[in-house]
């Protein structure tokens, strides 16, 4: 066994073991020299508190965050918000939609309305779901574009819901 030495306190380095078992050790003691010599080192073992393991720690089970209910109000704001700036963004490729762009808009809205009314708590709950189902919405009813327009409106969803979200919230604490 070597012996590793500072100037403030003595370990014994052991070697490790030449099986795969991992060993579990923990610092319950301090060693120290008792002989004044430098030559004949004599090591003392000293436990560091006497109740260390007397009481074990106990895990408490985890907090679990619970998110605010959907806000009815901030709901039917942010759906107007929502068609109106979807409505911009897919007026820019108006070739791809031709008369079936108020349908799709239509389409777009009714699902993330839906999804503002049931499920979105603010920061950390927008998900992809509806914007999933919007896609395939779309494409059910045989119009054009599904897939842009689902693109289209989960970008502006993830750019702006949640700030929105957090700047309503604020005009409710003032």
């Amino acid at each position: 066994m070597a012996l590793y030495t500072s100037n403030l306190i003595s370990t014994p380095v052991i070697p490790p073991a030449k099986s795969n078992n991992l060993i579990l050790r923990t610092a319950s003691l301090i060693l120290g020299r008792r002989s004044p010599a430098p030559s004949s080192p004599t090591l003392s073992v000293k436990p560091i508190c006497q109740s260390a393991f007397a009481n074990p720690l106990r895990a408490s089970p985890p907090r679990q965050y619970v998110y605010p209910d959907p806000i009815p109000e901030f709901a039917e704001a942010e759906t107007q918000k929502f068609r109106a700036e979807l409505l911009r963004k897919l007026l820019k490729d108006k070739d791809t939609f031709g008369d079936e762009l108020d349908a799709v808009i239509d389409v777009c809205a009714e699902i993330f309305s839906e999804f503002l009314l049931k499920d979105y708590g603010g920061p950390g709950t927008l998900l992809v779901e509806p914007f999933t189902n919007m896609l395939v919405a779309i494409k059910d009813k045989k119009l054009p574009g599904a897939p842009f327009a689902a693109r289209a409106a989960l970008l502006w969803a993830q750019n702006y819901v949640d700030q929105d979200w957090e700047v309503w919230n604020s005009k409710l604490t003032m």
